[in-house]
């Protein structure tokens, strides 16, 4: 009779937050638990938080709720950023036994020798300045890419933002470290790594625990690109500050690296990223993109963009709209603003009212679909490779291409997690790209 205990978990957020569930979860398998889908009977539910917008607040309850109807007996741990930030009011929530903050959230097995269900919930929660050390982390499992952490926490104050709050200062991975992650993921067969952090172009700060640094993103990115076994290296999100030329034209003679970029920008206006405290203006944005093109016109450009920051008035959404219709970018990541405790922004007047941030949202909502749409087009007759997803979406498998343009053909399970040449011909009525195959298509499998 198989008496090991069975843990699920539940991951909300960001790419980080998933790398970090699978690192956690690779301790539990370790300590000789059986990890089983979310939806099943369990003896441990973790949800590893997030605090970015409200709506991941909401449904942490939903959650909870949902693991306690699958087993009513079970241990449900809370971690995370929203943890770390409000640990007292996640272990309010009925049902919730556990909740650990930033630090303590790698070591969560040495929390539950008792696994009796509490009446309140128990909080191990650091002062966030206690979060210093750096624990690396990547996921793979059911997806064709991997997510390797390789810095966390953040040293900007942007004045909308409790990240620097949820996770502490900016440390990174050592360079040996993030390459032995790299070399392990490949040896997995997984074709493409995404690299992840909270501001993963100040990577090399806190590499020793410290302020002191031998290496800088520039160093990472010319070491991953010699990883063999990895098909695919792709940046996510990073700063337009910290986006120097030396990394673009790496990227465009790359081996690994493809050609496409997530660069935030927040606002199109120069007034309002002031009061946001960025770091840039919008002039040098612009610069960032205009090198982009200039070195990879076929590169995918996404931005970030809040509508509706205290005191974005209407002159100010319109500028950011105008500024963004005119540049040569690819697609949105539209947020609106939310307030949040503990922020300067929270205090700060001119406080947009909700329906007219939603209507603004909607607004940059339709012109990314204009965007991507005109970006889909451009690329049509091109040459392309895509790698294949696992999932069957009704009769279909769907793929990325290196410039994150999303194809389609219908499902057969012997494309999974293969890089095939095709031909980008049209666009379906879902928006998404069908192509042919190239002759000799096939490059690995």
């Amino acid at each position: 009779m198989n008496t090991r205990k069975k843990v699920a978990f539940y991951t909300l957020g960001c790419k980080l937050n998933f790398s970090e569930t699978s690192t956690i979860a690779r301790g539990f398998t370790e300590e000789g638990f059986d990890r089983v889908d979310f939806s099943e009977k369990a003896d441990i539910y973790v949800i590893n938080t997030c605090s970015v917008t409200e709506n991941a607040d909401k449904r942490f309850k939903t959650i909870v709720k949902q693991a306690q109807k699958a087993n009513p007996e079970a241990f449900v741990a809370a971690i995370g950023c929203y943890a770390q930030l409000k640990p007292e009011q996640l272990a309010d929530v009925n049902g919730v036994d556990l909740v650990l903050g930033a630090t303590e959230k790698f070591k969560i097995t040495d929390y539950l020798n008792d696994l009796s269900k509490n009446d309140f919930g128990k909080v191990h929660s650091c002062e966030i300045e206690e979060a210093d050390f750096y624990v690396g982390s990547y996921s793979i499992g059911d997806r064709t890419r991997a997510f390797l952490k390789v810095q966390d926490g953040c040293d900007y104050k942007c004045t909308y933002c409790t990240i620097p709050l949820a996770r502490g200062i900016s440390r990174s991975d050592a360079l040996d470290n993030v390459l032995k992650n790299a070399k392990e993921i490949a040896e997995q067969n997984i074709k493409e790594i995404v690299l992840t952090g909270v501001n993963i172009g100040d990577y090399g700060k806190g590499e020793f625990g410290n302020k002191r640094h031998e290496h800088t993103f520039l160093d990472l990115v010319t070491e991953l690109d010699t990883v063999e076994g990895i098909e695919r290296l792709r940046i996510s999100s990073i700063e337009p500050n910290l986006l120097k030329n030396e990394t673009i034209d790496l990227v465009s003679k790359s081996r690994a690296f493809v050609p496409h970029f997530h660069i935030p920008l927040q606002s199109g206006s120069n007034e309002i990223l002031k009061t946001m405290k960025r770091r840039y203006n919008r002039e040098l944005y612009v610069d960032r993109v205009s090198r982009i093109k200039e070195v990879m016109p076929h590169a995918c450009i996404g931005v970030d963009v809040i509508v509706g920051f205290p005191g974005e008035t209407d002159e100010h959404f319109l500028e950011t709209y105008h500024f963004l219709n005119e540049l040569d970018i690819s697609y949105l990541h539209v947020f609106t603003y939310s307030e949040r405790d503990n922020t300067e922004a929270v205090e700060m007047d001119g406080v947009v009212p909700i329906k007219v941030r939603s209507k603004r949202s909607k607004m940059l909502r339709g012109l990314s679909v204009k965007k991507r749409r005109a970006f889909y087009e451009s690329q049509l007759g091109t040459s392309r490779t895509v790698l294949f997803e696992s999932e069957n979406k009704e009769g279909y498998i769907h793929g990325f291409t290196e410039n994150y343009v999303k194809v389609k053909t219908p499902w057969n399970p012997d494309l999974v997690n293969t890089l095939h040449n095709i031909q980008l011909t049209n666009i379906d009525d879902d928006g998404l790209v069908r192509f042919d195959f190239l002759k000799e298509s096939v490059l690995n499998i």
